[in-house]
Order: structure tokens, then sequence, then C-alpha cells
């Protein structure tokens, strides 16, 4: 398989820079645009084969002319959920705005587009009464939630009307080697990582009692490819998760185990506004069944790897 020439969105990101180096190798060229509100340039591999633009999603001009030059099409930019619920207005002109952008000018501009790739999310699943949690579910409770199913609908339209070859993608809680806490918004793994490497206390929201279903990120790129390269994929919305759930209390114990933080503080905290899903546990069966894609990583084996990626760089 070789990928011609490649758009990656947020691409400076965790999983956005984490999907460049898997798939650089096999790439013509990739044009990132990312505008390192959260992101962090130095994430992004340094080759001749990437063009970086320091630019939000929503400048069209800025679209107009990366369009014309790609083939394939990873959108993951978006504004983070914690940010949502303090300024709605920002979560939906760069996700639903944004992503809406993004499909135009895929219709206008990409004349020879294989696939527009479309990283949603599973916290449009909210507090869900269904245990595992199936793709023809939602309960809307957020502004980052109304945000990216909007634009996932957004995608259907542009696949019915113009044919446009989308696919969707339901993230669940990726985590792993390239999380960082340099992104004030990273995931609770990598906060967790980065209390045992100073020593601090590490926070918990609520009771820890919550549950989580965290995917680990080479997981989460293999099923990225997979729904790029896969003709049945194109039209689909697919889940991406293991269907293990794992309370937060319990994936602070299993990081302290790995680490020998044996003696370090916990501190709980109220819950924030965000802080409303009780229980999640992702059904992807369906993916596995039409794309084939597998679960090679659990969470005792996810966080092994990470740790071992953290002492190797010397984050801790």
């Amino acid at each position: 398989m070789k990928f011609e020439n490649v758009l990656v969105t947020g691409g400076a990101g965790f999983i956005g820079s984490q999907l460049i180096k898997k798939i650089l190798p096999i790439s013509q060229h990739i044009y990132v645009i990312d505008d390192l509100s959260t992101g962090q340039k130095d994430a992004i591999p340094t080759s001749d084969k990437i063009t970086f633009i320091k630019e939000s999603i929503t400048n069209k001009e800025v679209l107009e002319y990366v369009m014309p030059k790609v083939e394939y099409i990873f959108h993951l930019a978006c504004s983070n959920i914690l940010k949502s619920v303090d300024n709605l207005e920002l979560d939906m002109n760069t996700n639903l705005f944004g992503g809406f952008l993004l499909l135009q000018s895929a219709h206008n501009y990409c004349k020879n587009l294989k696939r527009f790739v479309y990283a949603s999310t599973t916290s449009i699943y909210g507090d869900t009464e269904i245990i595992p949690t199936k793709e023809n579910y939602y309960k809307i409770e957020l502004p980052y939630a109304a945000s990216k199913f909007a634009t996932e609908h957004y995608c259907n339209v542009y696949y019915h009307m113009y044919q446009l070859p989308v696919s969707v993608v339901r993230l669940s809680n990726v985590y792993g080697p390239g999380q960082t806490i340099l992104n004030p918004y990273c995931g609770v793994v990598a906060k967790f990582f980065e209390a045992v490497n100073k020593n601090q206390p590490q926070i918990i929201y609520g009771d820890g009692k919550q549950t989580r279903d965290f995917t680990f990120i080479e997981d989460a790129l293999e099923a990225l490819f997979l729904v790029a390269i896969k003709e049945k994929a194109i039209g689909q919305v697919y889940n991406i998760g293991t269907g293990v759930e794992t309370s937060v209390i319990n994936l602070l114990n299993e990081i302290n185990k790995i680490t020998g933080y044996t003696e370090g503080l916990i501190e709980f905290k109220q819950k924030r506004q965000v802080d409303i899903v009780k229980r999640r546990n992702i059904d992807s069966s369906k993916i596995q069944e039409e794309l084939q894609w597998e679960i090679n990583y659990s969470i005792l084996q996810g966080l092994e790897k990470t740790f071992q990626w953290l002492r190797e760089e010397n984050k801790v």
C-alpha cells in the first residue's frame, strides 16, 4: 500500500503526529494544518516530505491552496471537550464549521480524492444506558459531542449528495507513546505518569469508580489506516475501542505498580462539568468483522509500552 499526497489536520497533536510517523514511509507527501493551540510542532517528524502550515482549519485560503494537492485527508483537528463547555462558540466554529469547510473544500478542489477519514468521538454516547455501546446509539449532552456528531451528519450528507468517499471513526480514550503533558488537555494516562515523574499527587475527579474504554495508540492508528484503504469503509461509521472497562482508580493502581510509585498520594477532586460518563464500554465488532481490525494491546500491555517509551525519552 502506498499513499499519494495526504492532508492531516491536527497533525501536531498526539494522534495526528503518531499517524504521520506511521504513514510517512509510504506517503508521497504529507501536508499538516495545525494552529498549535494545543499541539506541539516538535511532535511532527522532520522530513522533506512534510509541509507544515500553522493555521486554523477555518482558513478558507489555506484550504484552497492545500486541497487540490491531496488524495487522502485525515481530519483530526478539533477543539477539546474541556474547552467546549467554557467557549461554545469556539467549539462550534472549530469542530462543526471547520469540519463543514473541509468537506466543502474537498468536494470543490480534491479532484482525485481517495478517502476523507473523519476522527469523531465516543463522547457522543454520553452517559449511556447501553453497555457495550454500538454505533447506532447516541446521547448528546455536551457541546463537544454536539459539534462532533453534527459533523458526522455533514459527512453523511457529502457522501450521499456528492459521493464523497467519507469514513468516520469514533475513537475511545486513546493513549500511549507520544502523549505528553505539554498538551494541557491530554488524557488521564499521561497525567498519572506525569505525576509519578514529578512526585506529585495523582488527581482523580469524582470517586474514581467511573470506567473508560482505553485504546492503545497503535491499535487506533491501525484502525485509521484500514479505514483509509478499504473500499468497504466508504460511507461507514466505526467504533474504535476494546470492549474492556477500566475504572480510573484501577488505572491509577496499575500505573503505580508498573512504575513502583507505591508511596504516591491520591487527591480526589469534585467532578468537572464534563465528567458525566459513569461507564464506557465500546462495541467495535463492526470494524473487526468488516475490515478485520484487531485489538492487539490490552490495557496492561499498553501501559507497559507507554512506560517503556517514557523511560527512553527520560520523561519518567
